[in-house]
């Protein structure tokens, strides 16, 4: 079964936080609406401020492993150092406790920001989904598709004529589904409403002029739409090079510049946010510093990548891109400042307190990685044993009263059979015996 892109996503993991993102954007959108100004420039912006607002204390957990990376390299380096070419057991797992106890005494976890990473990527991604397909979450938007959708569907022809233009060429499996064929549920009308969502103005003349007897709801749906998508003079449903294009021809040179405006900017916010962001230190690793200029080089691309893209994706892409750069921009200035007021000695302090703290709660309790500790130490005491002192020697007066315990043992009847105390006891009874027989004689 082919997904429908209208329909919300059902991706795992994605599905479920993009439906999140689009009652968010639902709810700004209705807000919007009520206080007279529905538009989804606007509705990017807000959705857009909430969201990188909403991580901002994971981008500070992750800025602030980024400046204590510099400050621990030099420690990490001399452990690693230590053990440079030492590859048994023993000689790794001590290199780990060491390096387990710097990052103790930093407060960071060893897999730095990768949790971080982790949690905010799905996010994005999911925020990406919604602002690229806005009629699947937004209810009002979808709405304005109505009734054209439902009158096109009825007209013939029109469904051949759909799967022709370039908007379709991304959906061309679920005009075959056979959700499609056989008209299941809302997939036709959906189908219709993704490929219309991507309609430029050129298209929705031509749509005009192939179908004349739908004229007025082709002109009303796309006069609404027109409404939800203008912002600040830019139809944020055309592409900017569409815009550049149409508006030339016009004479509309205003557009000309607004258009190519917004992938300029994109690019300009983009490189601007790279230079904020703090640089990892040289490690003297040569791997690691390898890794280092390659993230730069890429700092470097991206901001041209996101101009390219940008020229050729609706402008509400275009618009989210700039919008998010510039938050970063403004977040990274106050992030910086805290990051730099930091006191490390005083925050390292306060860590090894913590743990001296820790280790007195949990004295007397075993967890389980105690526990495997121990039975690994356990398994590797040979070393351990060569090197113990020998046992003194025993003196006379401890040999007589060892001599004594064993007499009094064999003497005793209370000695389990077949025991190494029964058969000494019959040892020392044949020697008496003996001993007698030799005296009668």
């Amino acid at each position: 079964m082919v997904p429908m892109l209208l329909t919300q996503s059902n991706t795992f993991l994605l599905g479920p936080i993009a439906k999140l993102l689009g009652l968010l954007m639902n709810g700004i959108f209705w807000v919007l609406n009520k206080i007279g100004i529905p538009n989804t420039g606007l509705s990017i912006i807000f959705f857009t401020v909430i969201i990188y607002m909403a991580l901002m204390p994971l981008t500070i957990k992750q800025q602030k492993f980024s400046k204590l990376s510099g400050v621990m390299q030099p420690e990490l380096k001399k452990i690693q150092d230590r053990y440079k070419g030492k590859k048994d057991n023993d000689s790794m797992m001590k290199q780990n406790q060491e390096m387990q106890a710097v990052y103790k005494k930093y407060g960071v976890s060893p897999t730095g920001s990768c949790l971080q990473l982790v949690i905010q990527m799905p996010i994005l991604f999911a925020l990406y989904r919604v602002i690229y397909n806005i009629p699947a979450y937004v209810t009002q938007v979808k709405n304005a598709f109505f009734p054209l959708v439902t009158n096109l569907i009825g007209t013939s022809g029109s469904s051949e004529y759909l799967q022709g233009t370039s908007a379709a060429a991304q959906f061309a499996k679920q005009f075959t589904s056979d959700n499609f064929v056989n008209n299941v549920g809302d997939t036709v009308s959906n189908t219709f409403i993704d490929v219309l969502n991507r309609f430029s103005t050129a298209e929705w003349t031509d749509l005009a002029a192939k179908f004349p007897t739908l004229q007025g709801d082709i002109t009303t749906t796309h006069d609404l739409l027109n409404k939800y998508n203008n912002f600040l003079g830019l139809n944020m449903g055309d592409t900017p090079w569409f815009t550049m294009r149409d508006a030339w021809t016009r004479g509309a040179y205003g557009l000309v510049i607004g258009a190519v405006l917004v992938p300029v900017l994109a690019a300009v916010t983009q490189w601007l946010n790279t230079k904020m962001m703090p640089t990892a230190p040289s490690t003297g690793d040569a791997q690691q510093d390898s890794m280092n200029r390659q993230m730069r080089t890429m700092n470097l691309i991206m901001p041209v990548m996101s101009a390219w893209f940008c020229f050729t994706l609706p402008a509400g892409m275009g618009l989210y891109w700039i919008a998010g750069a510039v938050i970063r921009t403004i977040q990274q200035i106050f992030i910086n400042r805290r990051i730099d007021k930091m006191d490390i000695d005083k925050m390292v302090a306060e860590n090894v307190k913590k743990q001296e703290a820790k280790v007195a709660k949990n004295a007397g309790r075993e967890t389980v990685s105690q526990k495997m500790m121990q039975r690994y130490a356990n398994m590797n005491t040979r070393s351990i044993e060569q090197e113990k002192p020998a046992k003194h020697a025993l003196s006379d007066a401890e040999k007589k009263r060892e001599l004594d315990k064993a007499d009094k043992v064999l003497s005793s009847k209370k000695v389990r059979k077949n025991s190494m105390a029964a058969r000494a006891n019959l040892v020392s009874e044949y020697n008496d015996n003996q001993y007698s027989q030799k005296g009668n004689k």
